[in-house]
């Protein structure tokens, strides 16, 4: 029998959340002033549930490692939020919202959850208008919408190509009401070092201030984890920087489930890599294949000669141009899955047709749409003998209007204006799915210990579709967690302050710093980044678009090496107690080094395809994700015992009751 309990209500589907609402326990608003939540990370899900939250009268300790909340990763997200609104009036329902997540992720998510995500998603969007939230308009004022990936309906909201930005700032300001109020206490340059567990029960943190270098002690009845994803394990994502899976991490190596780590998202339009100076790579909005149209040479020869610099993409005729995804994907063309979208251009590229010096990108061409707009817009102003020149330059202005500022970010990196010569893209690392494991109260295995968000493994099975971090990340913060959160700390009404001068936190705080005396007296020849660079080559190499079982093999064996030199030779200079970022990066990598690891082992013992886990063994005559129901229809829930290698695997069976499986088909 199963150790984990997902806690997932009785009856039918559509009545499970709201009955659940009706039944589990509350804290009334007296009592709430006596509670004490921490929460760590204050990005779309960390801020929104800190705002929350402290708005219900909890009393609120929110950490991010950034100098403000503002810039929380989640500002980087472009392109939209999904919700099922039906703005359009184009067949959108919350079922068909449940229906497209459920079969983006291929199978490989809770029913419930999801349904639940779909359900609250209209919440969300009435709630940042109310906020402030710039969302676009259409010409009579109205909401607009645009489509994305996986759905054949319009019901992404936007603002422009910053919607993160705005819905972050959105949070920020609710938040900034319960700062100025006294209910929330915002530690901003703090980073969590380890969970303290009082008799079994998440109670506080340690946290590093990342400015002195000073170890801190914070407790609380409860505490929250939205600290986003792992996608730096790979070292070139487009995560920023900083992000890492450090608090997640640690939680798991005191108790907590580790769900699915092999479930990665390659996003199909990043900026190409162009050379191991790099450290980060650059994200180019789904929403741009609304309107931009995928495409490689036909002919090999071209194809060569747009590599060697002899031809322009623009000196390639309509004719000789394979628009692959509208060939491969009639029903939904460029608007495929990410992980569809990703592995083709990877099959067109390893067949020779990448259009950059790397032989490593494909074209995402404007051209059309701005004829198109231009054409409409000539119409629409009554302009019946309209020049070449003029309706390009009509549709060019209405393309601004909505991507302006992702073509000028473009510009900017590459010195190639998108207007004229279409974009060069590649995939790349973006996203996580895999994460802590939650029951449906968003409980980790740890009683007391939450995990919210992209840290979490919840909603999105092996693929998120596009525009849906946002959407989960708002509904934890928002309206899930706020009330599940309720039913656990009913039980703390009575329970008084927790000290921190408890023998658990002595034994906490004591292991962290002997740790980082660790990591300092070590004293050898290599920089963080050195060890970073490595790991991220082989998690790519062998964990990244197409896997095998030799290659997952030969990654654990280089990761297992790489954490050893990294033990024996890295140089981290400076002391403990003072601004040591190399000391940050060192603390970070000792985690992705771990986590690295289990990655692989849950790739190579998830011997199916599925979303965006691609195993070469699997897949269809056609190249598709081939997965193994019969095998693999469970979540992998891993538990750790001292080393990757040592841990150990917990299934939880998934139920489709409402779905049928089915293989995905987006022809």
């Amino acid at each position: 029998m199963s150790v984990l309990d997902s806690k997932i209500p009785a009856g039918p589907i559509e009545r499970k959340w709201t009955d659940y609402k009706n039944k589990i326990r509350l804290v009334n608003p007296a009592n709430k002033r006596k509670i004490d939540v921490i929460v760590v990370g204050t990005g779309l899900a960390g801020g929104s549930a800190a705002a929350t939250l402290a708005e219900l009268g909890y009393n609120v300790k929110a950490f991010c490692f950034q100098d403000s909340p503002r810039r929380a990763h989640s500002i980087a997200a472009q392109g939209g939020i999904n919700a099922a609104k039906n703005y359009p009036g184009d067949g959108d329902s919350v079922f068909r919202l449940f229906y497209d997540t459920i079969k983006g992720g291929d199978y490989r998510a809770r029913e419930a959850n999801v349904y639940r995500l779909a359900e609250v998603s209209a919440n969300i969007i009435d709630q940042c208008v109310a906020q402030g939230v710039p969302f676009a308009r259409e010409y009579g004022g109205l909401l607009d919408n645009r489509s994305f990936g996986g759905a054949q309906v319009s019901r992404t909201f936007y603002a422009k190509g910053q919607t993160g930005q705005q819905l972050l700032l959105g949070a920020y300001s609710a938040m900034s009401r319960q700062i100025g109020k006294g209910k929330i206490k915002m530690y901003t340059r703090y980073e969590m070092q380890d969970l303290v567990l009082v008799d079994g029960k998440a109670r506080g943190i340690i946290a590093r201030n990342l400015v002195t270098g000073k170890l801190e002690r914070f407790s609380a009845h409860a505490v929250v984890v939205g600290s986003g994803g792992y996608g730096n394990v790979f070292f070139l994502s487009t995560n920023a920087m900083g992000s890492n899976v450090t608090a997640a991490w640690r939680i798991h190596k005191k108790g907590a489930f580790f769900a699915n780590p092999c479930y990665t998202q390659i996003h199909p339009t990043c900026i190409p890599v162009t050379g191991d100076h790099q450290s980060k790579l650059t994200l180019m909005s789904e929403s741009l294949r609304n309107d931009g149209r995928i495409w490689v040479p036909k002919k090999m020869e071209d194809a060569i000669a747009i590599r060697e610099g002899r031809l322009k993409p623009t000196d390639i005729a309509e004719a000789d141009r394979d628009y692959y995804l509208e060939r491969r994907y009639p029903a939904f063309g460029n608007l495929v899955p990410r992980d569809v979208a990703s592995r083709a251009a990877k099959e067109r590229c390893d067949a020779g047709f990448g259009v950059n010096a790397t032989g490593e990108a494909v074209y995402l061409d404007f051209s059309s749409a701005i004829e198109r707009y231009g054409k409409e817009q000539a119409m629409i102003h009554h302009m019946t003998d309209a020049t070449p020149e003029q309706i390009y330059k009509l549709g060019r202005d209405l393309v601004e209007a909505k991507y302006g500022n992702l073509f000028q970010m473009y510009y900017k990196i590459t010195d190639e204006d998108p207007y004229v010569t279409p974009m060069k893209i590649y995939p790349a690392v973006h996203y996580t799915m895999g994460g802590v494991w939650v029951d449906y109260n968003l409980m980790t295995t740890i009683k007391g210990c939450y995990c919210i968000g992209e840290a979490n493994f919840s909603d999105h099975g092996a693929n998120r579709l596009g525009a849906s971090a946002l959407m989960q990340g708002l509904a934890d913060g928002y309206f899930v967690l706020p009330y599940t959160i309720a039913d656990y700390l009913a039980d703390d009404i009575k329970t008084g302050a927790i000290s921190t001068a408890l023998p658990e936190f002595d034994e906490a705080e004591k292991s962290v710093r002997d740790f980082s005396e660790r990591l300092m007296n070590i004293k050898g020849t290599k920089p963080v980044d050195y060890f970073h660079k490595r790991l991220g080559k082989a998690m790519w190499n062998y964990a990244g678009m197409g896997r095998t079982e030799e290659g997952l093999k030969k990654a654990i064996t280089e990761i297992q090496q790489i954490r050893q030199d990294f033990y024996n030779d890295v140089k981290i200079p400076g002391t403990i107690e003072e601004l040591n970022p190399e000391l940050d990066k060192a603390l970070r990598l000792s985690d992705f080094l771990e986590l690295g690891e289990l990655m692989a082992m849950d790739a190579l013992n998830r011997s199916e395809s599925c979303g965006g886990h691609f195993r070469e063994e699997s897949q269809t005559e056609k190249g598709e994700a081939l997965r193994d129901d019969d095998r693999f229809a469970y979540v992998a829930a891993w538990e750790y015992k001292g080393e990757p290698s040592q841990a150990v695997l917990h299934k939880e069976e998934l139920k489709f009751e409402v779905v049928k499986l089915a293989q995905r088909n987006y022809e």
